[in-house]
């Protein structure tokens, strides 16, 4: 062996590490058109945030303003008076309204709008499954005054008998005791916003379990499994984070909701641990129903209780981007 020639020989030279997806992109943005379209998804970026921080600033002022005169406690106060000398008003009602009725709204729509988007996508035949889905779009575009004429003219007198069956079976809990009258309680709400929140849920669900690889469920059925098995293990573990994505969608109409839940609900400043009792109310309604009379003090007391649903919605929003972060892993997205 050369040993001269072994030292003159060069060494390989270590590869370079490989570039980021960011770095790529920006190499590749070398043509006008790359250039410009860059340059414009990154300004719309920023122009979004620019829009929320100012949402945030303006709420945040004229909050300031009212929660400074208020005389009571902004957060457990049981009253709505920003009118008075002094000035009283809280939002321990609204807030109860407005979770307890969402929370109401996604029990009976979630399982729903999984369920019908399983039928469609794994379950009926075309010829059934694409009307039954074209009605649901249909239904998604209904604004929500016409799904409040329906709630006030329509559902609210077909509710005393489940009312009265709840009453029977389930009063005895307190939570479904009923002491007659109109049924335009927190219950009622749920229910309305229930069905509107149906078709935003199943739909986007649809589009998710659509996407599931055909090969997992083919190496299921191979193994010997059920339909049932199939959904089980392959699609419903794909589709997660749509559903949860698509459940969070929902939530933020039910919260944000206004003119269809004053339309069905006796609206109160009180808390009834029955479900079925009038009275309560939630944010979207309070503002819809009162701002329009409301003298400048008024109003901002109307925009600080909107500064509190603007929170609620982030906190939401932010929590369900953590639970699919942590859940993508077993989405089968990235296989």
């Amino acid at each position: 062996m050369d040993i001269s020639t072994t030292k003159d020989t060069p060494l390989p030279s270590t590869p370079p590490p490989p570039a980021t997806e960011e770095k790529r992109a920006a190499r590749g943005a070398t043509r006008p058109g790359d250039r410009i379209f860059l340059g414009l998804s990154r300004g719309s970026g920023i122009f979004l945030l620019a829009i929320m921080a100012a949402i945030a600033v303006f709420l945040s002022y004229r909050a300031v303003l009212a929660i400074g005169q208020d005389e009571g406690n902004f957060f457990t106060t049981f009253e709505w008076n920003p009118t008075g000398n002094p000035p009283v008003f809280g939002i321990a009602v609204l807030a109860f309204g407005t979770i307890v009725s969402s929370i109401i709204a996604m029990a009976i729509a979630v399982p729903v709008a999984v369920g019908i988007a399983l039928f469609i996508t794994h379950y009926a035949p075309r010829k059934l499954g694409g009307p039954i889905a074209y009605v649901i779009d249909l239904l998604a575009a209904v604004p929500s005054i016409v799904y409040g004429l329906w709630g006030a003219l329509v559902l609210v007198p077909q509710l005393d008998g489940l009312y009265g069956w709840l009453n029977d079976y389930l009063g005895w809990t307190g939570i479904f005791e009923w002491q007659g009258g109109a049924p335009r309680s927190m219950l009622t709400v749920g229910i309305l916003l229930a069905i509107m929140i149906l078709p935003i849920i199943t739909n986007v669900s649809r589009e998710v379990f659509r996407q599931v690889p055909q090969m997992h469920e083919e190496a299921a059925l191979a193994l010997g499994a059920t339909r049932w098995e199939v959904i089980r293990m392959a699609v419903l573990p794909f589709g997660r984070s749509g559903v949860i994505s698509a459940s969070m969608l929902g939530l933020g109409r039910a919260l944000g909701e206004t003119m269809a839940v004053a339309m069905v609900l006796s609206s109160s400043f009180e808390i009834n641990l029955s479900l079925l009792d009038p009275g309560g109310g939630t944010f979207a309604q309070n503002i819809a129903s009162k701002f329009s009379e409301a003298t400048e003090m008024g109003r901002d007391a109307l925009i600080a209780s909107g500064l509190v649903l603007f929170v609620i919605t982030l906190l939401v929003n932010g929590a369900a981007r953590l639970i699919i972060a942590r859940r993508k892993e077993f989405s089968g997205a990235n296989a």
